[in-house]
């Protein structure tokens, strides 16, 4: 039967644009609809890329750096666990290689968390988070050997407009207690590291690896990059900023280091520079600054079964 009075259809809503997933091998890359991107390589979880709606790059990728899996990655953000630097003798880490093993192994991408389902802190028409994951059957055999402890770790990467928020999950699955360190290695993309300052908390001290390890403390909140730099800031507070200025003009602001007392600030400089076999281009040191958030100035102890997390937000001003 025909009805006079028949109900209007529904108007259909557009589907609005969602964030994509690209996987290339051991390379993923997620996009926005507002054009930022992330680029992550399997290979040590490390970021590789991370622009901005404009296409502009926010972190320095040594030109020569290895990409195949054959050595750690030179820029981007490495992945530190469970030391830094040198492994000490007397440690449990000691017959680790430098810096650990999480840069020089492959992680396996465990999937991805549009705005719908992340938190409400996170939550925008806007955000994509990346997760990586890492166990002991990954490992190579000599990396097991010499770190016998059952772990298990998650490395999330999250991408908003103007940030990029990396965070890390370490679970203890052994039945005895570790002690390990984990550290962000982020080289971050400047004008000219010359005309580059650092805003930071006061008073900060810190570890002066290029003065034989020394103690000192810095006074004033300013930090000028004259010369080969590698310092170790230690306690810093969570909920201050640490700011990256380009001429005076804030670029970058390093915040919520929720888990991450410490900071190191790097640069190579001009002579390290050139020495280096992975590092091009060789004036490329002028174009870049380490601000590497970290618990790196002791050692962070996981009794078994627990769990320790530790990330920050990297944002562009």
């Amino acid at each position: 039967m025909e009805r006079t009075h028949k109900p209007s259809a529904l108007p259909m809503s557009p589907s609005l644009p969602q964030p994509v997933v690209d996987i290339q091998g051991p390379v993923v890359t997620a996009r926005l609809p507002t054009k930022e991107s992330v680029t992550v390589n399997l290979y040590g979880a490390t970021v590789t890329s991370w622009t901005l709606a404009d296409g502009e790059e926010q972190l320095f990728l040594s030109k020569a750096a290895k990409l195949d899996g054959s050595k750690p990655i030179r820029g981007g953000v490495p992945l530190v666990f469970p030391v830094f630097g040198p492994p000490p003798s007397d440690h449990a880490t000691s017959r680790l290689p430098q810096h650990g093993f999480a840069r020089s192994t492959s992680w396996e991408f465990l999937g991805k968390s549009t705005s719908e389902s992340l938190p409400s802190s996170q939550n925008s028409d806007n955000t994509i988070k990346l997760d990586f994951g890492l166990s002991p059957d990954m490992l190579s055999p000599d990396s097991r050997s010499a770190w016998p402890f059952p772990f298990a770790l998650v490395y999330s990467v999250t991408l908003s407009p103007k940030s990029l928020e990396l965070s890390l999950h370490v679970q203890n699955k052994s039945d005895q207690s570790f002690e390990f360190q984990a550290l962000l290695h982020s080289y971050l993309s400047v004008l000219d590291i010359q005309t580059t300052t650092l805003t930071l908390p006061t008073p900060s001290p810190y570890i002066d690896k290029t003065q034989k390890a020394q103690t000192f403390t810095q006074d004033t909140p300013t930090l000028q990059l004259t010369g080969e730099t590698d310092r170790v800031y230690t306690g810093l507070p969570a909920d201050i900023p640490i700011t990256i200025n380009d001429a005076r003009n804030p670029r970058f602001s390093i915040e919520d280091r929720n888990g991450f007392p410490d900071a190191t600030v790097w640069n190579l400089w001009e002579d390290k520079a050139k020495a280096m076999a992975d590092f091009e281009p060789k004036d490329g040191w002028k174009r870049y600054v380490c601000v590497e958030p970290g618990a790196v100035s002791g050692w962070t102890k996981l009794e078994a079964g627990d769990a320790w997390e530790g990330g920050c937000v990297m944002r562009r001003l």
